[in-house]
């Protein structure tokens, strides 16, 4: 019989734990995955103990996941058996929705399945992520991973990637840009690597002077310390753009205040508790904006995976052995990881084989 070892969480209070279960049978575009590397994300520790109060136990999260294929279904057309690939954090959509037709499946308006901590759109069995041997995932929302590329730097790009690529994308960063990005955690580092190999002139925001040096090794051509009001206010209307990547709730204004007319700050960084609200008037003289970015499409999943490849751009990591998951949590919450863990599967088979 066919059995997937993974780590689940039975409740809102339990550590994970192992767990084992038997994947669906093979639809005829599916594609089965012997999972390699599972990026860890701080959304996995959230849904793990019910912090958004809508986890389906047990919960397998891992949603930044790479691979290779070992079966297809009887009509997939994308992939072969041996094939390199990734998955990241939606497995399904409806396909024929506005969004969707557009290769938006992120704003999907009735929601993406999401690879784990979801429900089937066929049976609404629920969905179980990477941290696991396997996976089995329609074609349509598999990507292709560069082979020049660590494969273990490559997995975070499944999530932490996309969510900056994507809106960096959007607001046409590149030569000639003044670009900000705001904290350098998962999402920061990965924001600052790409703005540059965009062409960017990139400014690192950040509260701790000791995130300086790192901050210019990844590619920031200058790093502000953002508390410091000398510092931010010698940038005042200077920047095309401003990507906010941090998770805490903070004052807005601040960096509002830094961009031109017409300029953007994005917010993908995901609070607790919402920021207070932007001063009306900072918006109004200058035409400025404030937006919120979600992951990306399949089709730019694969083109950031595509320009990741042709400038050899991974993440930044931390490989940790599975059973090692629940020290990782609590280290994560503490923004103990330069900057993002991932997971070596072959430590779960080589546990689940004992």
């Amino acid at each position: 019989m066919n059995i997937t070892h993974a780590y689940a969480a039975q409740d809102a209070k339990s550590k994970l734990a192992p767990f084992d279960y038997k994947p669906r049978e093979l639809r005829a575009h599916d594609v089965q995955i012997e999972v390699l590397f599972c990026g860890v994300c701080h959304s996995d520790l959230h849904q793990a103990r019910n912090e958004w109060q809508n986890t389906i136990f047990p919960v397998v999260p891992g949603h930044e996941i790479v691979g290779r294929v070992t079966a297809t279904g009887a009509h997939t057309q994308k992939y072969r058996v041996g094939d390199l690939v990734g998955v990241g954090c939606m497995v399904d959509s409806c396909r024929s929705c506005p969004s969707c037709q557009e290769g938006l499946e992120q704003y999907y308006e009735e929601g993406f399945v999401p690879t784990y901590n979801g429900q089937d759109r066929e049976t609404k069995a629920v969905t179980y992520g990477g941290y696991a041997t396997s996976v089995v995932v329609h074609e349509d929302f598999v990507l292709r991973v560069p082979e020049n590329l660590d494969l273990a730097g490559v997995a975070p790009l499944l999530c932490a990637g996309i969510t900056t690529y994507s809106p960096l994308r959007h607001w046409n960063v590149g030569p000639g840009k003044k670009v900000g990005i705001v904290g350098l955690g998962g999402l920061g580092h990965m924001g600052v690597k790409l703005a540059h190999a965009m062409g960017a002139h990139v400014v690192l925001f950040t509260t701790s002077p000791s995130k300086i040096e790192d901050g210019k090794r990844l590619g920031a051509d200058e790093v502000v310390i953002s508390k410091d009001p000398q510092q931010m206010a010698q940038h005042t209307n200077s920047f095309d753009f401003i990507l906010n990547t941090v998770a805490a709730q903070h004052d807005l204004n601040p960096f509002i205040n830094l961009l031109k007319r017409d300029g953007n700050l994005t917010l993908v960084g995901a609070p607790e508790h919402d920021h207070p609200a932007p001063h009306v008037f900072d918006l109004i003289f200058k035409r400025r904006s404030v937006a919120g970015s979600l992951i990306g499409g399949i089709a730019e999943t694969q083109e950031m995976l595509d320009f990741c490849g042709k400038h050899n751009i991974t993440s930044d990591i931390e490989l940790i052995a599975m059973n090692q998951i629940n020290e990782a949590y609590e280290r994560m919450l503490k923004s103990d990881v330069k900057y993002r863990f991932v997971i070596d599967i072959d430590t779960l088979r080589q546990e689940s084989a004992a």
